[in-house]
Formats: C-alpha cells, structure tokens, sequence
C-alpha cells in the first residue's frame, strides 16, 4: 500500500513539474541565445579587419570568421524549434555564406545585424540591465580594471598594453565603435574573450558588468557630441522610436541606426545615450497606457508572422502594464480585473496556436476592457467605505486558506499529543508575517516586485503546498481508513516525530501563510496609496477579529470531535485545498509566461482554483483523480486490515 501512495505521489510530482520541464525545454538557455548572439556580433564587427574588396587582409583574422560563422550556423540550429527558427537558421546562413564568398564587410555586419534581431525576436532573453546603470561606478570599475591595458581614455595605450599579443582594443577606434553594441560590450565583460588577455568579470555583480559596459561604449563620443545628441532626442521623434526602450540602447550600434537617422545624427544620439541612459525611461506610458501600447505591438508582430515576440510583447502588456494595477483594481471592481485576466489567457491563446487575425479581434475587445479599466482608475481615490471592505475582503480571501492549513496542523498535534511540536507551526506562520512584513518594506522602499515575480511565486508556493497537502491527506485517510488511531499514535508517533518531520510542517506553515502573505501586502501596498489609512487599519482589524474567531470555532470543533472521524473529515478537506491550490499554482504560473495557456469553455471560480484553461483543469482533474484513487485503496486496505466477525 504504501508503496503505491508512493508512486501516486511521484505522479503528482511529475504533473506539477511537466508544464515546468516542457517550457524548459521548449526555452533555451540565455547563455545558449546569447552565445549565438555574440558570435554573430563578432562577426559583424570584426570582419572588415579580415577582408577588404574581396582580399583577405588576415589569414588568420579570416579564418577566425569563418570559425564564428560555421559555430554560429550549427548553435542556431540546435536551438530548440518553433515557428521563427526557420527563418532565423537561413538568416545565420546567409551571414555564413557572404563570409565564405568575402563580399564587403558592410553587407556582412547588415546580414550580421538582422540575424541577431531575429534570433531575440525568436528567442526573448533579457538584453538590458535591470536597473538603470550607475556611470560614475563604471567609471571607477574601468579605471581599477580595464586601464592597464586599454588606456585611462581607452586608446589601447595602457602600461600594459606593449607587452600584450595581440593589442588591446582601442574603445576610441571610431569605425569598431559604430559596429560595436553595449549587449557587446557587455558579453565581453561577463565573458572575456578566448585566445587574448582580456578575461571575464563574470565574478562581478551584473549592475557593475552592465555599468563598465555602458562606460567604454561611450568613450569613442565627446562632449560635443554628447550635447548635440541631447538636442536631437528632444526634438526628433525618430530618434525616439529608433531607440524605444533601454533594449534598444543596447542592443542598436551607431551603425545600425544611421540607417533611420543619418549617420551624424545617429552617432550623436548613441553618444548621449549612453551617457544618459535615463533619458529613455523619462516620460514613457506606464499602467494602463502601457497595456495598451504593448498590446498594440503585440498584435504587429503576430500580423507579421513574428509570433515569439507578439507572445513576450502581450506578456508584458500584461505584467508591465497590467498587473501592476491589479490590486488597486480588484479592491474597487474585481469583475473588471476576471475580465482582463480572462481575455488576456485567449489573446495568449490565439498566439500559441498562431491564429494572428483571431488574436487581433481578441485584442480589440481587450483595449475596450483596457479603456473601463482607465475609467474606473480615474474616477480618483476610494471612499473609505470602500477602502474598508476592500481591506476586509482581501484579508479573508487570503487568510481563511492559510488559517484552513495552520488550524488542520494544530489540531493534528493536540490530537497526536505532540505539543513538543506545535511550537514549530507557530514560528512557521509567525516568520511568514515577519517575512511579509519585509517584504512590504522590500516593495515600498527598496525595489519594486514586478507582476512576474508576484506571479511565479504565488505559482511556485501554491503547486509546492498543493503537493505536500494531498501527500498528508492520503496519509491521514490511510491511517483513519485502518481504525487504529489509538495504537498508532500512542506506539509509532512519537518515534515517527522526528526533528527532521518536525522542520518540515515549519516549511508547510511558512509556505503556507506567506504565500497569502505576499499577496495580501502588495494589495494593501496599492490601498493604502488610495488614502484612507483609518478605513485601511479598520479593514485590517476587522478581518484579523473575524479570522480570529474562525480559528477559535475550527479548534473548538476538531477537539470535541472523535479522532477517527476528525482524520476521515481532515484528509478530505486536506485533498480538496491542494486541488485548489494546484489550479491557482498553475495559473499563476500561467500568467507569467511559464506554461502555455488553452483557454476552454469553463467557469472562472477564483476560491476554488478553477480557472478557464485546459492546462489548470488537467492539473486540477488528476490530482483529484490521484486523491479519490489513493482513498480507494486506503478504504481497501482498511478493510483487510479488520479482524472478521464473530459469527
């Protein structure tokens, strides 16, 4: 018997780990992407050194080439399929055939350039630092790191410099400077480059890697420059669509934009970039605004046949834009927030499957609901009525599922009589507060947590909780189901009590409360913005009273109950809110981009889990499955396990 829980659970196990593992698969690596990129850049930058006319200048400059292109065809080619591959393995090729036939190198770095647009557009990795970079710490970074061999103004003239083979690059080498990126730049920094002195700072924080990066991209520009460029991103919208966003500034070279711009005026306005990389982040849409600028990009690109980047431009119309609103919205109109929500899952839906008209239509009718929603937030701060039951309802829609969880686990204690243990539950869901206390004060003062984040570990704590639950409700069924309760706890328990198990209902506590938690604070985060701070505190207070009472009334009952039947009755509720959470997990995960999304023709009942996709009812119908069968063969059991009648 026990051997087949064992093996029940193991499925379990690998269903809420399947959708993981396939995105996984489906994803490669960003060190994969990126080594493709690089070899690409390499080549676009570095090929004119090689040949000049169709004459190779190096023997062994060219041969390094054609090395990169040849890497650069099979790297691409292993890259895991979907619908851009194709395009992007015969644009690599075609990169690698002009190499061969040694056409000019301003048609190489083109071909170079377009096959690196498309293999991010295929293959989304981050190309952008997170943070905006700090250039006074590049600048010390550089003079501490990079000055001995490349020169204090980076002419490849440093004291070093003479003794090396081959030559440090001189940063200050205009045409290298119109072909090299900051995503470049960057590569080098983090990775080195094989067969000369320069190493890899890989053992630097990634701020500082991206801030030495943006530093010796700008030492080619000078102050003249600087100001002209200035003067140009005020004044020419062109120059604002060339470079959009921070991916744009580091990942478009000078010569790449004089294509849109002119080559002076492109010069000029990479020079101020990347000395102001801020520039780009001042007066950008944000909320709503966003949502709906992404939204539109999205539905271009799926239009275009570009359907990987139409899926990471709806993602972040919806973790970028969206998501951020979300706990303002649902305190004021949480109908409105199910409808985003839900018609965001079929626009994703429609771009899975690669239906772009559809996926338009779809986003038509989003932007309708992205318009009630700006209406709604712009009606101005709550009530305090309203900030109230907000407060209230947000507090028991997140506690009761945790109390359910701590109140089942405390009672089992009592039960067992281990009260030597109970004290490990409270400093689980006691360090769960605290740690959602910090990370309010994470979230308000230190760095915002963006809608992925929020997501993924509501996701990642609800599929974790979801499993070990349904692992202790079949464990409790087994043992109700045998009738041997006394026996059990008096001769076995004590011993199976380990330390060990003990360490774990803290972790099941933990995850448990901070999961609800987490998510409880970035809804208050958002009220508490509203004003309102009296009928903020007055919510609160209500629902820690009401919740309080629910614990006392469940603790009440599951005393006075007999043990046979508080384990029968426990073991079901204990299956059913790891069916629950299984459906929440994967949705969550889900929203984050983690797991495709299939919408189907169901209700969306959020206090059950039960979410309109094919992959969060799949998940939810198996681990119910899992539970009636692991019950079944527990009621089987029980019953052989009883001595027979006396006639």
């Amino acid at each position: 018997m026990k051997n087949v829980l064992v093996r029940l659970l193991g499925t379990l196990l690998a269903l809420c780990l399947w959708c993981s593992l396939a995105a996984a698969n489906d994803t490669p690596s960003e060190a994969s992407v990126r080594q493709v990129w690089q070899l690409l850049d390499y080549v676009g930058v570095d090929y004119g050194g090689a040949v000049a006319d169709g004459k190779v200048l190096s023997e062994a400059e060219y041969a390094e080439m054609r090395e990169f292109a040849a890497n650069a065809l099979r790297q691409a080619q292993a890259l895991p399929p979907n619908t851009a591959r194709e395009r992007l393995v015969a644009a690599v090729a075609a990169v690698q055939q002009a190499v061969e036939q040694r056409v000019h190198s301003t048609e190489v770095a083109a071909l170079a350039r377009q096959a690196g647009d498309q293999l991010l557009a295929a293959y989304p990795v981050p190309v952008a630092p997170k943070a905006l970079p700090d250039l006074q710490r590049g600048a010390a970074l550089y003079q501490a790191q990079c000055a001995s061999c490349h020169g204090a103004g980076g002419h490849g003239d440093g004291p070093l410099a003479a003794r090396l083979d081959p030559k440090p690059v001189a940063f200050t080498e205009r045409e290298r400077a119109r072909s090299r990126s900051v995503l470049a730049l960057y590569q080098i920094v983090t990775q080195g480059v094989g067969g000369t002195s320069m190493p890899g700072f890989a053992s630097l924080p990634e701020s500082d890697r991206w801030a030495l990066a943006f530093f010796a991209g700008g030492l080619s520009y000078d102050a003249a420059m600087r100001e002209r460029g200035q003067a140009l991103w005020k004044n020419s919208s062109a120059a604002r669509t060339q470079f959009g966003d921070l991916a744009a500034v580091t990942t478009t070279t000078e010569g790449a934009a004089a294509t849109a711009l002119g080559a002076d005026e492109a010069r000029d306005v990479v020079a101020y970039l990347r000395s102001q990389p801020q520039a780009v982040a001042q007066g950008k849409p944000t909320g709503v605004a966003l949502a709906r600028a992404q939204l539109q990009r999205s539905v271009a690109a799926a239009r275009a046949g570009n359907f990987p980047e139409a899926t990471r431009l709806g993602l972040s119309a919806y973790l970028d834009g969206f998501e951020p609103l979300e706990p303002t919205l649902s305190a004021r109109n949480k109908d409105l927030t199910a409808q985003v929500e839900a018609r965001m899952l079929s626009y994703r839906g429609a771009l899975a499957s690669g239906r772009a008209e559809e996926a338009a239509a779809m986003a038509q009718q989003l932007d309708g609901v992205f318009a009630q929603v700006e209406s709604e937030l712009g009606k101005g701060a709550a009530d305090p009525v309203t900030t109230f039951l907000g407060a209230l309802t947000i507090l028991l829609r997140e506690g009761v599922e945790a109390l359910l969880i701590i109140v089942g686990m405390l009672a089992f204690l009592r039960k067992a009589q281990r009260h030597d243990v109970v004290r490990h539950v409270h400093a689980g869901w006691m360090s769960a507060l605290a740690a959602g206390g910090a990370t309010w004060g994470v979230a308000t003062y230190v760095v915002g947590i963006s809608g992925a984040s929020r997501e993924v570990t509501e996701g990642v704590s609800s599929l974790f909780a979801a499993l070990v639950l349904l692992a202790v409700g079949l464990w409790m069924h087994q043992k109700s189901s045998a009738g041997r309760w006394q026996a059990y706890l008096k001769d076995k328990l004590s011993s199976a009590m380990s330390r060990r198990s003990a360490w774990a209902l803290f972790a099941l506590a933990f995850i448990a409360v901070y999961r609800e938690v987490f998510e409880t604070v970035l809804f208050y985060s958002a009220l508490a913005v509203e004003g309102n701070g009296a009928a903020l505190l007055g919510g609160l207070a209500a629902g820690v009273a009401i919740l309080a009472v629910i614990a006392w009334a469940l603790m009440r009952t599951s005393a006075r109950m007999p043990i046979g039947k508080f384990f029968s009755i426990s073991s079901v509720l204990v299956a059913l809110l790891a069916v629950v959470l299984c459906g929440k997990g994967v949705a969550a995960l889900q929203e984050a981009g983690w797991l495709s999304a299939s919408p189907i023709p169901s209700p969306r009942i959020e206090l059950l889990g039960l979410f309109p996709s094919l992959e969060t009812v799949t998940a939810q119908l198996v681990v119910l499955a899992i539970a009636l069968v692991g019950f079944r063969l527990n009621a089987l059991s029980g019953r052989r396990a009883q001595p027979p009648r006396a006639a």
